[in-house]
């Protein structure tokens, strides 16, 4: 089964390691039996000075929040991107590892993040990488955007009113008569004035051809027609034209300039799925380069306040769970006995400041340290 929010949580030793996972899978069990529970296996991280990670806490809590805002980022990107290509929705992963799989067997990358290397190091590093990340999704969304805006401005003309749309798609050579004193002229014709232009437009100039009046469109608002005058009139024409409402197109009849603007807008069909599909491919496999970050931040701030709340050398438990909405308040409840909270009224004020920042941010305080990944947020 696939969760959409996980719980990483730190309790104090009693006794020892496999005797407070012994006791927090029997509580679980025994109350919310459905919920997963996993061991968290840490490195031995390098400590450094107490005063170190303090200072280190504050920067965790923003370098986590900057790093989750990037990873929904790709994922609403693909999320999206699937929709547009009216495909089913790829699997998430962390180097061909689900994402579910990922966070509740999580190891960590040692060659990427050696366990001796100073943890702002650590945490500098990945910081780094994933904004470099961000700004390469930006540039990318970006070309890609553009093309679909140029895109989106064609059709725009090509399905608008006549009054506005590009004309070159509807009026074929035949259609137009061009000399040196002849000229036709297309004319936007309200839906429901075409009798009355049918009956006047031969009487407002002189030199309009009979008869020369042809229909080439109709939509929901309007029609399109052509009408042959004597180039020296048109003018004049154009004139006596807007005064009975009608709209007289300017318009420049260019084959070549047609055929070169279909090509146009297939190289820019092709341009979009190009840049759809490689973008897609990158955002998957960014995505799971970003959660890696993202996920050894978590870890990083896990050690780190555990340290801070439980102290040195470190000694405490850390485990992934997968509680239900319904069942998170028993869960939190045996941690809570099970972190010998002793007075909870204590944990839980919201208004200590310092408890709030010994827990990275949380908004509710506990007994234990809390964090949580939410991957739909």
């Amino acid at each position: 089964m696939t969760f959409s929010r996980y719980l990483l949580v730190s309790l104090p030793l009693h006794d020892s390691a496999s005797a407070t996972w012994t006791s927090l899978q029997h509580s679980i069990s025994k109350i919310a039996f459905d919920t997963p529970t996993y061991k968290l296996h840490i490195p031995e991280l390098r400590v450094g000075t107490l005063d170190s990670l303090l200072a280190l806490s504050d920067d965790l809590l923003k370098a986590s929040s900057v790093i989750e805002g990037v990873t929904h980022k790709v994922r609403r990107q693909i999320e999206e991107l699937d929709r547009t290509s009216g495909i089913e929705a790829g699997t998430l992963s962390v180097e061909g590892v689900p994402i579910d799989s990922y966070i509740t067997r999580f190891t960590w990358d040692e060659a990427k993040y050696p366990v001796m290397t100073p943890l702002r190091e650590v945490v500098d590093t990945i910081h780094e990488s994933v904004s470099k990340l961000e700004d390469d999704l930006k540039v990318r969304v970006a070309e890609y955007s553009n093309v679909k805006t140029q895109l989106s401005t064609i059709s725009r003309k090509q399905a608008g009113s006549m009054a506005v749309r590009e004309l070159s798609t509807l009026v074929k050579s035949e259609d137009v008569i061009s000399s040196e004193h002849l000229t036709t002229l297309l004319v936007v014709v309200s839906k429901y004035s075409q009798k009355e232009w049918i009956t006047s437009y031969e009487t407002l100039s002189d030199f309009v051809v009979p008869r020369s009046s042809k229909k080439l469109h109709e939509d929901n608002e309007y029609a399109l027609y052509t009408v042959v005058v004597f180039r020296r009139v048109a003018d004049t024409f154009k004139t006596a034209a807007r005064e009975r409402s009608f709209q007289v197109r300017e318009y420049e009849h260019d084959p070549e300039g047609r055929q070169k603007r279909e090509e146009e807008i297939e190289n820019l069909m092709k341009d979009q799925e190009n840049l759809r599909n490689n973008l897609q491919q990158w955002c998957y496999a960014s995505y799971g380069e970003v959660f890696s970050s993202w996920m050894h931040v978590c870890v990083i701030r896990l050690f780190t306040e555990s340290i801070l709340r439980y102290g040195l050398p470190p000694a405490f438990l850390a485990a992934v769970l997968a509680p239900s909405i319904k069942n998170e308040k028993k869960i939190r409840a045996v941690l809570e006995n099970l972190s010998g909270g002793g007075n909870s009224a204590f944990w839980k004020s919201d208004d200590d400041p310092g408890m709030i920042g010994l827990i990275g941010g949380d908004t509710e305080v506990h007994p234990y340290v809390s964090l949580t990944i939410n991957l739909n947020g």
